[in-house]
């Protein structure tokens, strides 16, 4: 016998049962591989949605910083521009603690001449 009368043979002698065992496991295989490469594919997509979610949502964070940026620097300016009168006020509120000041030693000086006006008119 020749080397493909002997493969020939080998086929022929293998059981129908077999056969079918084969396919069957191949086509389980198949099956098997399948639903590992569709639950890949929908892992894929959900990581796609959430890097489309988280994007618009930093997209949005981004918006409101610079929109709070833009309001600070808007009061800053304005606080720039108050500060020459804050600082007015902080001089009056020093010349008004001053003057408090001098009309308490005033106030003392004249209630102590007018007791020594008074312990000289009793003599």
């Amino acid at each position: 016998m020749n080397q493909t009368e002997d493969s020939k043979e080998a086929v022929e002698e293998v059981p129908e049962d077999v056969v079918q065992l084969c396919r069957e496991t191949f086509k389980k295989t198949a099956e098997y591989l399948h639903g590992e490469l569709d639950g890949t594919i929908e892992d894929y997509k959900l990581l796609e949605n959430m890097n489309r979610i988280t994007i618009n949502k930093y997209s949005e964070m981004k918006s409101t910083a610079e929109d709070i940026a833009g309001r600070l620097q808007t009061l800053n300016d304005k606080y720039k521009q108050l500060q020459p009168f804050l600082d007015q006020i902080d001089q009056i509120e020093e010349s008004v603690n001053t003057l408090e000041q001098a009309a308490y030693k005033l106030d003392n000086y004249s209630k102590r001449l007018e007791n020594r006006f008074k312990n000289l008119e009793r003599r």
